[in-house]
């Protein structure tokens, strides 16, 4: 009966559960931890691009602004605007290997100091947001004006409000 039971194996109980819980839990938790990089990284990595894709929208639209002016290409908003959108352009498309050098923190950041430099340039407010306000314009759309002499003019497209202006109803992008 002395062989059977090992009065050792009753001091280290605690620490042979602890080990016992301690594994299962790293290996639940790794498979939990993937899933969860997967789906913040995918939502970061839409933010990033969604930010981009307005950086990018916003060059091309002064970029044709500037040639329908026909301004000098010695102008400097015509500058940023440019190294706006080569900057862009050197933003990886895939994700980048290991031997890929790039780092990508840093091109953001220096596309975000362009894109300010330039709206600093144009003298706009340099702002990544937006609102829905096609609910106010289905609002009124409908709406008929008449004038003097009971005959229907234009439509009026947008509500003119004296009031202060609403807050930002929509989503809302900062950086």
């Amino acid at each position: 009966m002395d062989e059977a039971f090992d009065i050792e194996s009753l001091v280290h109980l605690e620490q042979t559960f602890y080990e016992t819980g301690f594994e299962e839990g790293f290996a639940h938790g790794r498979v939990h931890g993937l899933i969860e990089g997967r789906a913040l990284g995918r939502a970061k990595g839409f933010e990033m691009w969604e930010e981009l894709a307005f950086y990018e929208g916003f060059g091309l639209m002064w970029m044709s602004i500037f040639e329908k002016q026909a301004r000098g290409s010695d102008d400097r908003a015509t500058n940023h605007a440019r190294r706006l959108l080569e900057m862009i352009a050197q933003f990886p498309r895939v994700n980048p290997s290991a031997a890929d050098e790039t780092d990508i923190p840093k091109l953001f950041r220096q596309i975000r100091s362009r894109y300010k430099a330039l709206c600093s340039t144009l003298g706009v407010r340099p702002t990544l947001r937006y609102s829905d306000r096609s609910q106010d314009r289905d609002e009124t759309a409908d709406a008929t004006v008449a004038d003097s002499d009971g005959q229907p003019t234009a439509k009026n497209i947008w509500k003119v409000e004296e009031a202060a202006p609403r807050a930002v109803t929509g989503h809302a992008f900062d950086f």
